[in-house]
């Protein structure tokens, strides 16, 4: 297995404009998540794709390899398969979300973990660990798996519904961000054009599901907090 990461990082954030470059103790956020995706050790090649000018040359100043991708891509997923026509030997792709700074190498590896099966297309992470707060919070995602832990649905809504079995403690699954593909299958899901259930909860794994392409979900109990908005540098500026 030949795995080419990817961190899709895109200037023009709604709710953080400019987020990969601010600075997070004399780094940039874009050289932490890059510092720490280098640590796994099933990765071979690590690229930042952007569609602007100042992080390219943010990563290069550091020492990082970039490319500069299209301003039309709707998705990371989008991003990642053009990164992969300049890396053709790679037969695996990692899509690493550009805004946790405290991004673990661990964390990957267990992800790509996943492809030993050569039955997996398509893996993502999933946390046990779910709050009555969670549940309730249309940003973190829901996901229900079947008994070969291939993910059954998606949602921003607590699933399933327990109203008739009010008294039963289901082992709810937190969703985390993270995807991992073979590189023929990313090539495949970037060319497929979205459906209802997708815009309903505006989830793109949902595309994926919808046209037949089986999602691996992986438990994992490491999680790293994601900079959205000013107000998560709380919680991350902490542990740097």
């Amino acid at each position: 297995m030949k795995v080419l990461g990817v961190i899709p990082a895109r200037f023009g954030s709604t709710r953080f404009p400019g987020k990969p470059l601010i600075d997070l103790k004399g780094k940039s956020m874009i050289q932490r998540v890059y510092e720490g995706a280098s640590k796994a050790s099933l990765l071979q090649t690590l690229v930042v794709a952007t569609d602007d000018q100042r992080i390219y040359d943010e990563v290069r100043s550091f020492g990082g390899e970039v490319l500069l991708t299209s301003l039309d891509h709707q998705s990371g997923t989008e991003r990642c398969a053009e990164v992969l026509a300049h890396f053709p030997d790679h037969d695996t792709v990692i899509n690493i979300q550009g805004d946790e700074p405290l991004v673990s190498g661990l964390q990957l590896d267990q992800l790509l973990e996943a492809f030993k099966d050569p039955l997996v297309q398509i893996a993502t992470l999933v946390h046990p660990e779910v709050s009555m707060e969670d549940l309730n919070n249309v940003n973190r995602i829901k996901v229900l798996e079947d008994q070969y832990q291939n993910a059954i649905y998606f949602s921003r809504s607590p699933i399933p519904n327990t109203h008739f079995a009010k008294n039963m403690s289901f082992p709810y699954l937190r969703h985390i961000g993270l995807y991992a593909y073979k590189s023929a299958v990313l090539k495949k899901i970037a060319l497929l054009e979205p459906c209802k259930l997708e815009l309903a909860e505006s989830l793109e794994q949902l595309r994926w599901l919808y046209y037949g392409l089986p999602i691996r979900l992986v438990h994992t109990h490491i999680e790293s907090p994601n900079i959205d908005v000013p107000a998560d540098l709380e919680k991350v500026l902490p542990f740097l």
